[in-house]
């Protein structure tokens, strides 16, 4: 699903796998190093943000629940293609949404891995259920948990600009929630504001500072400051040769270390997607078994550009 802006924005680019508007080798990747393997638990989520990539909302259900037993199949398939894989990460929606929730995080950490959550520490990870599950794998696997909360800016005003009236608020109860029991905790921001990478960090020093939170905010894998996506702006097509004009190289790209899993409504089994930024984008389904998703990934999408090469940014821990 391409946005219309976007194909305004970039008319003529990003409509051919394998070459740019100016016919030259599109850039690709290889899957290099998998270290992260997504799930998205589902696009379900209780509040509606102004610029969701995913569009989740109370009534979003396109990505449906994915289930325990789903996910222990992938970490079958995991054992079986020998993929190196550190962890395993659950994004949304809100995965507290997710009745399997806590059932699906104790596969992974039993499993060994580190699991990464992204949530917004609202109601749904608040519910007692939630809550008690969390405390109960706390006991065993603490060290290996994260949860990813998103404070889109140390500003509550700002904050609430972006996903509704009230929830700074209601984010910062859980965070005390989290805090108090000892939970590793790290947080991902925007840069929708135009603030400074230094005002920022320190802005979100101050803020963690005032509430005794313990993350280190000029870690960039502790403070996650994300790029924002806007599809209404022109990006370059990344060629081949862009690697060495950039110095950059394909490893660091998301796409090579990383996987994601969803369920589309409808859909009998789930699939596997090339980039947790592009869930809708069809050309970016690789298949349903992860030795499907072992082939390379060509960047043919403007996010592939702006967020990902030029931007730097990814999703892991």
């Amino acid at each position: 699903m391409k946005d219309s802006a976007s194909q305004i924005a970039n008319i003529g680019k990003f409509e051919d796998k394998l070459v740019t508007a100016l016919g030259e080798t599109r850039a690709s990747v290889k899957l290099s190093n998998p270290q992260t393997l997504w799930f998205n638990t589902g696009t379900l989520c209780n509040i509606e943000c102004v610029n969701c990539y995913i569009e989740s909302s109370p009534t979003n259900d396109a990505l449906v629940y994915i289930t325990a037993a789903e996910v222990r199949d992938y970490l079958d398939q995991i054992e079986e293609r020998g993929w190196p894989i550190r962890e395993i990460g659950f994004t949304g929606g809100e995965p507290f949404m997710n009745p399997d929730m806590i059932e699906m995080t104790r596969a992974a950490l039993e499993r060994g891995y580190e699991v990464l959550i992204l949530t917004n520490a609202m109601a749904p990870m608040m519910r007692r259920k939630m809550r008690d599950g969390l405390l109960d794998l706390q006991k065993d696997h603490n060290d290996r948990l994260t949860l990813r909360v998103s404070v889109d800016h140390f500003r509550p005003e700002l904050h609430d600009e972006e996903r509704g009236r009230g929830s700074f608020d209601k984010t910062l109860t859980g965070m005390h929630w989290l805090r108090d029991h000892g939970f590793n905790m790290t947080i991902a921001g925007r840069t929708l504001w135009g603030d400074t990478d230094a005002d920022s960090r320190q802005g979100y020093a101050t803020f963690f500072a005032e509430h005794g939170f313990d993350i280190d905010p000029h870690d960039p894998g502790q403070t996650v400051l994300f790029p924002e996506m806007d599809e209404s702006i022109e990006v370059p097509e990344i060629t081949s040769a862009c690697w060495g004009i950039l110095d950059k190289s394909p490893d660091a790209v998301m796409c090579a270390s990383a996987r994601m899993v969803v369920k589309r409504k409808g859909a009998e089994k789930p699939a596997v997607l090339a980039c947790t930024l592009l869930p809708y984008a069809p050309e970016f389904e690789m298949g349903h078994t992860l030795a499907e998703a072992e082939a390379d990934v060509h960047l043919n999408h403007p996010h592939c550009a702006k967020f990902c090469v030029l931007g730097g940014a990814s999703c892991s821990g």
